[in-house]
């Protein structure tokens, strides 16, 4: 069994949906305090178990010891091979959380790829490229809490972490598996961390082949398409169905300020869908708040009613956005308490459609936004079910009550992403899902 520690959700159903593709059984948790193994094992255990402990914008400190207490939690549920799943572009507590897998597991070396070639993410020489732009030139420089202000993808994991950190470029790899996995023995005398170039898929199809026994990866989904996974024989009896549809339209909510996503958003209006913003200014004033949010389900929940597909998204406005921030500011709230704060009205927002409509086919765009919904929905477990662009499957929530989701990272996904989940979600299927086929 392969344990997964991720850290946020959408990252979570990302390298999810890469090892289901091999037809592994494959379920994701929130990992919380209060999370035990018996909560895990009341279902059957899986090829793949993800835990997301939510820490991309924790401190250093509190991601390192949210990981190292979820990878002790794996290490007893069984798994023998783990991978600490990192943010494409490489945000985040990087080095904390892998210090803190490795610590955990008294293990002195990691693999970390994060190449990801189907969604435009490569790296030559250590430089991080997306869609062929340097990772300190591309949109993910002007994040709000993690700006990538440099693209050597050692320098960002060397200033995270005392331990060592080499690297092993293209010309190696294109070699093939045995002259890689040498390099490799060669560097574990002298590294603890080794980067990977990733320049395409078959980059990471020799890695996989040369490195597929290493007890420990990090990094982005992409090598999980191609690492081989020892599946169990199971039965298909008590597996989750399809919830059945209600009839309604699909509620899509985007809390995500990433352009795909703005581009995502404008294709359905485009479209003709009903599309509804948020007032993010609204949402900080206690006095307007719960009014807004409110007023806002209203209207689209009667648009839900007769059919319509429904977009509702935060503003990616620069100048909004940035009206907001200091709105927070003169409140005395840090950019990250803003962020969670509007995150939380949007998720309010589904809350209120599902429970007043009986919706349970959602699609959620944003990490941010997805982990808000499903903490206010309660969804504590959920089933990886099937792929529906590189790294964006559809998931199905375990417990009594099903929701059918579609959990989609800010910056994935095509323009037509949106139409197409929606479409996914649309199925009548009412079959057992068996994701072990």
């Amino acid at each position: 069994m392969i344990g997964v520690v991720a850290d946020d959700i959408t990252g979570s159903h990302d390298i999810g949906s890469m090892f289901a593709k091999s037809g592994a059984l494959v379920h994701v948790f929130s990992y919380n305090e209060g999370l035990r193994e018996e909560n895990i094992n009341r279902w059957e255990l899986p090829d793949v178990i993800i835990l997301d402990t939510d820490s991309r914008f924790d401190s250093p400190k509190v991601a390192y010891h949210k990981v190292f207490q979820a990878t002790k939690m794996l290490r007893k549920l069984g798994c023998q091979q783990f991978y600490k799943k990192t943010c494409s572009a490489f945000r985040g507590n990087i080095g904390p959380e892998l210090d803190a897998m490795l610590d955990a597991l008294d293990e002195d070396f990691a693999g970390v790829v994060v190449g990801f070639p189907k969604n435009g993410r490569q790296t030559i020489d250590g430089i991080h490229y997306v869609h062929g732009v340097k990772l300190e030139d591309s949109e993910f420089r002007n994040d709000p809490v993690h700006p990538m202000d440099r693209s050597s993808l050692v320098e960002l994991l060397q200033n995270q972490t005392k331990r060592r950190v080499g690297l092993v470029g293209h010309t190696v790899i294109s070699q093939g598996t045995d002259p890689l996995r040498e390099e490799v023995r060669r560097l574990r005398g002298q590294y603890q961390y080794v980067v990977f170039d990733v320049v395409d898929q078959d980059s990471l199809k020799t890695i996989a082949n040369a490195l597929h026994h290493l007890p420990v990866f990090g990094g982005s989904s992409a090598l999980a398409e191609e690492l081989p996974v020892v599946r169990k024989e199971r039965s298909t009896q008590g597996l989750s169905p399809l919830p059945p549809s209600t009839g309604m339209g699909i509620l899509c909510a985007a809390g995500s300020l990433m352009p795909q996503t703005a581009a995502q958003v404008e294709h359905m209006r485009q479209g003709g869908s009903p599309v509804f913003e948020l007032n993010s200014l609204k949402v900080l004033d206690e006095a307007k708040r719960t009014v807004a949010i409110g007023e806002l389900s209203h209207r689209i929940g009667a648009a839900l009613q007769q059919g319509d597909d429904v977009v509702v998204h935060t503003s990616n406005d620069p100048k909004i956005v940035e009206e907001t921030k200091r709105v927070g500011q003169v409140q005395g709230l840090s950019t990250t308490t803003v962020s969670r704060l509007v995150s939380e009205a949007l998720a309010e927002v589904v809350a209120n459609c599902v429970e007043q409509l009986g919706l349970n086919r959602l699609l959620i765009a944003g990490g941010d936004t997805s982990a808000a919904v499903c903490s206010r929905l309660g969804v504590e477990g959920m089933r990886v079910w099937q792929e529906i662009e590189p790294g964006i499957p559809s998931c199905v929530s375990l417990g009594d009550l099903p929701l059918f989701l579609v959990l989609k990272s800010g910056s994935f996904g095509r323009p037509d992403f949106f139409a197409k989940a929606i479409a996914h979600l649309r199925s009548e299927r009412e079959r057992a899902i068996n994701l072990a086929k």
